[in-house]
This record gives C-alpha cells, sequence and structure tokens, in this order.
C-alpha cells in the first residue's frame, strides 16, 4: 500500500512526460490494524527534479497508526 500510494504520489507531480521507478522502500509496522479499513496518507520529504521522497502513514478506522513508510523515487524521462 505505501508503495503504490507514494509512487502515485510522485506521477502526480510529473508533467505527464515523466516515468516514476521506485528505487528504494523502507516500512515499519507498528501495530496491527484494527476494524474493516486502512487509511494511507503521503505527504513528501522532498520533490526534487530527479528524486522523490514520499512518507507514507498508514492507520487504522480509528485512526491508530498502523505503519510508517518511506519510498524514494527516480523521475525518468519516459522515452
Amino acid at each position: 500500500l505505501a508503495e503504490s500510494i507514494g509512487s502515485v504520489a510522485g506521477y502526480l507531480c510529473t508533467q505527464g512526460d515523466q516515468k516514476v521507478v521506485g528505487l528504494e522502500i523502507n516500512a515499519n509496522h507498528v501495530r496491527k490494524a484494527q476494524g474493516s479499513y486502512v487509511i494511507g496518507r503521503a505527504e513528501f520529504i522532498h520533490k526534487g527534479h530527479r528524486t522523490h521522497v514520499v512518507s507514507v502513514n498508514v492507520t487504522d478506522e480509528f485512526g491508530n497508526l498502523a505503519s510508517v513508510g518511506r519510498i524514494t523515487n527516480v523521475v525518468l524521462p519516459k522515452s
């Protein structure tokens, strides 16, 4: 989930003529998610021309933090 959200967030910041490729991902699972669904929220730590670093927090439906992830993406030409 964190990888998907981080990659989409990076792609949405491009002009469409670039592709975003995951370079590294790191995650810490803090606790078990409770309830029926989880929510993933992305926030940029770094948004450069060639790299993006995105932090993704995953919470359960009660707002409890379940997982913390960080993904580094490289931005490449779409050719």
